[in-house]
């Protein structure tokens, strides 16, 4: 039975392999992306993951397996509830591919927990380590075995050379790893500047900002097909698999039967840091998204307004001249519209953004200005508690996202702060969380699957509030983004 008919047939669980390196920069997201096209290319229905908190990578591998990536984290996400979003988005795929983050070992906190290995355990996925060969030969066995034997229980089952330099070296490093380490090579790709991918301070460039996304994924998915043996990595992942639950059911619909409300979204070019679960559980709640350009828009009816994280800072000149945008943004707030802002959507609001000698005016809400530097101002992951009543969260509720922002507030106005930091830096290192009338704005990212109240309150307040919308309505906003399910 040929492999792609042995996984198009009705199955009782998961198919997956699992994508690491001994660390970063070893090539992980080349290689996955390779791999989600090749696969893709055969007919395959391709179901991609991305582990750790990350916007950018799942942005290239949703164009490489034309699926929306999904993220698998155990600090954002409580274990049942990954394992089942696992399951719910592959269960009606061929297989799924899963990429790791940093190292295969590396984690929050020694000895380590929410690695890509336990993650890979967890999931029951075998994992193909890329490994990065540059000045090494036989080395690589020890190196190997090493990751082998540290935890045993986690299946390394295969390896991909990356930046070999030619067919000796090729030779010499696959003689090695099959003859001390037992376990096939996959894969052997040759250094090729032309694989390496443009990258700035936060990673690899948003897709919504690369007007030639298609192209390169197709470009690395060429070059990749004779680097790769796709036979064995499906034969792999053909002799593993995650079992599922019977029924896989994330929670009951909290908004049926309820009027729906419409909530925008401002997706673009220049905000497109989203959880898909994000936009999910907004819809699972009763609303209606709305999607609005930030930089051709004006504010259509809505009664309520999320807007994500991203890079404003390229696209100043362009935010600023919208000012009917941002004008309508800054009537809404103070009629009383709910507003979730989070990271670029908190400097968004403030009254200013300046980088690298340039000053441009932005929606001018919130009472500060926002300056941005080389170094991180904060980059990690979030504990924060609500110690403040707000229109969000319910006082005494415990916050766990994620941050990563190159820019400060100057804060210049009264702020009503309604987060204490447990972990991580916020606003000014110890609050988060700005709340004005019905604005809820942080540099917390949050994950829908993580706290689920979020979701719900939102609409909750979009419903409340729905009646006292007196805005007129402008043209622009609607449709979906590409990318999202």
């Amino acid at each position: 039975m040929a492999v792609h008919d042995r996984l198009a047939r009705e199955k009782e669980g998961i198919r997956s392999f699992f994508i690491s390196s001994p660390q970063g920069h070893s090539g992980k997201t080349v290689v996955t992306i390779g791999l989600c096209y090749a696969l893709r290319k055969r007919g395959l229905s391709v179901q991609p993951f991305k582990t750790g908190p990350d916007y950018i990578d799942p942005s290239w591998l949703t164009v490489a397996a034309g699926r929306t990536c999904r993220n698998l984290d155990l600090f954002l996400i409580p274990q049942e509830k990954l394992i089942h979003s696992f399951c719910q988005a592959s269960t009606r795929t061929d297989l799924a591919v899963i990429e790791g983050v940093m190292g295969l070992y590396d984690g929050l906190d020694s000895p380590g927990y929410g690695t890509s290995a336990d993650i890979a355990k967890l999931l029951k996925a075998p994992v193909l380590l890329v490994v990065n060969t540059s000045r090494m030969t036989d080395s690589i066995a020890a190196m190997v075995s090493g990751y082998q034997h540290f935890q045993p229980e986690t299946n390394i089952a295969g390896v991909i050379l990356n930046n070999v330099s030619g067919s000796r070296h090729e030779e010499k490093l696959r003689n090695a790893v099959e003859k001390y380490c037992r376990i096939p090579v996959v894969g052997s790709i040759p250094r090729d500047g032309d694989l390496q991918m443009a990258e700035r301070h936060l990673g690899l460039i948003p897709t919504r900002e690369s007007g030639e996304a298609e192209a390169r994924v197709e470009r690395i998915g060429r070059k990749l097909e004779s680097c790769i043996d796709v036979d064995p990595v499906l034969a792999i992942a053909e002799c593993f698999e995650t079992l599922c639950p019977p029924q896989v059911v994330l929670g009951e619909r909290k908004g049926k039967g309820l009027p729906r409300v419409r909530i925008g979204v401002i997706f673009d070019e220049v905000f497109n840091f989203y959880y898909p679960e994000n936009l999910e559980g907004l819809k699972d709640a009763g609303a209606d998204l709305v999607f609005i350009h930030s930089l051709r828009d004006r504010l259509p009816r809505v009664d309520g307004l999320y807007i994500g994280g991203g890079f404003p800072e390229f696209f100043l000149e362009q935010l600023e001249r919208n000012n009917g945008l941002r004008r309508d943004i800054a009537e809404g707030i103070e009629e009383g519209l709910p507003v979730y802002a989070e990271c670029a959507g908190l400097m968004y609001l403030s009254r200013r953004i300046s980088w690298q000698g340039r000053s441009h005016e932005m929606v001018g809400i919130i009472p500060a200005e926002v300056t941005l530097s080389k170094k991180p101002q904060g980059h990690g992951y979030v504990i924060a508690e609500v110690v403040a009543e707000n229109p969000f969260f319910p006082v005494g509720v415990t916050l766990r996202g994620h941050e990563f922002h190159h820019s400060s507030l100057s804060l210049t106005g009264d702020f009503h702060f309604v987060c204490a930091m447990k972990r991580g830096h916020g606003v000014d290192g110890r609050r988060d969380g700005i709340v004005y009338k019905n604005l809820f704005a942080s540099y917390t990212h949050l994950h829908a699957l993580g706290t689920p109240e979020w979701a719900e309150g939102f609409v909750s307040l979009a419903s409340r509030g729905r009646a006292l919308g007196t805005r007129p309505q402008h043209a622009g906003g609607g449709g979906s983004p590409p990318g999202v399910a």
